[in-house]
């Protein structure tokens, strides 16, 4: 579809302007959902673009919010995370605080931990079970790798004792996945915990104590309530994708079926199986 520019300019190409203006790219959805539900593609140009527009969060920031959303784990969406790289490094960006923000969105892998230890303990006095390392007290070099992490990172996550009673081998890994970016990456403290909110909200998994926790601590750090607000917006947007996959399919789909139908002759009867078998002269 050509875009006019003009003054004279239909509002279907108007709002394919808007979409070109405002998000930089056309993409195959946004041609189902203009040709489909313009006013669904509206909807979304009213939900992605606040963020954008407020401007309590810099466009590089923006982009790496998009790229530990659509990083985590819980996600994997592939071509976001090529697309919003690319672009963060156009705004900008090095490779290492891309690398940081990589990092960041690893430590989704915190929450089968943090959510599972503590139901274990508790499901563990309700079943009556007891164990030596459950009522173990920590050793001094425990206590030390604690207060190390919680002096790098800012908090204690829940389990963590837990953990070194229960899985001590495991404890090392699972506390520096969170002190390597902490203690190495290039990007403030603030900005590291505005994208770990943007990895704990995210509308496919959201985790709400952790999520809780690096609120906190991005207040701490210096955040506004604007700039968390924006995040929230941000990583919620990643719902969108459900349209990223699905209205291509509903484009390709519909697209056969008219095809298939176009090469059906009508008033055609259909002879059915020769039951008969061959003639013969």
């Amino acid at each position: 579809m050509a875009v006019n520019t003009g003054a004279s300019q239909h509002p279907l190409e108007k709002l394919k302007s808007e979409v070109l203006a405002t998000r930089g790219y056309w993409h195959a959805f946004h041609e189902g959902l203009l040709a489909l539900s313009p006013s669904y593609l509206q909807a979304y140009l009213d939900f992605h673009n606040p963020p954008f527009l407020a401007g309590h969060l810099d466009r590089k920031m923006c982009e790496f919010i998009y790229i530990a959303a659509d990083a985590a784990v819980s996600h994997l969406f592939t071509p976001g995370v090529e697309m919003h790289i690319e672009a963060a490094l156009r705004l900008g960006a090095t490779a290492l605080e891309i690398m940081e923000v990589i990092q960041l969105a690893t430590l989704a892998a915190h929450s089968s931990h943090t959510v599972g230890m503590p139901i274990l303990v508790e499901e563990m006095a309700r079943a009556g079970v007891t164990s030596p390392a459950a009522t173990r007290e920590l050793t001094e070099e425990e206590h030390a790798a604690k207060a190390d992490f919680i002096d790098t990172v800012g908090h204690w996550p829940e389990g963590g004792d837990a953990i070194f009673r229960f899985a001590p081998r495991f404890a090392r890994g699972f506390l520096a996945y969170a002190q390597i970016p902490f203690r190495e990456g290039p990007l403030s403290k603030k900005d590291k915990e505005l994208i770990l909110i943007g990895v704990f909200a995210s509308p496919v998994a959201p985790q709400p104590d952790t999520l809780r926790t690096h609120i906190r601590l991005a207040l701490q750090h210096g955040a506004s309530p604007e700039e968390i607000a924006d995040v929230l917006q941000l990583t919620s947007a990643i719902a969108i994708h459900t349209c990223v996959a699905a209205i291509p399919a509903l484009t390709a789909a519909t697209t056969t079926q008219k095809v298939s139908s176009a090469t059906v002759k009508p008033n055609t009867p259909n002879p059915g199986p020769d039951v008969h078998g061959p003639t013969t002269a």
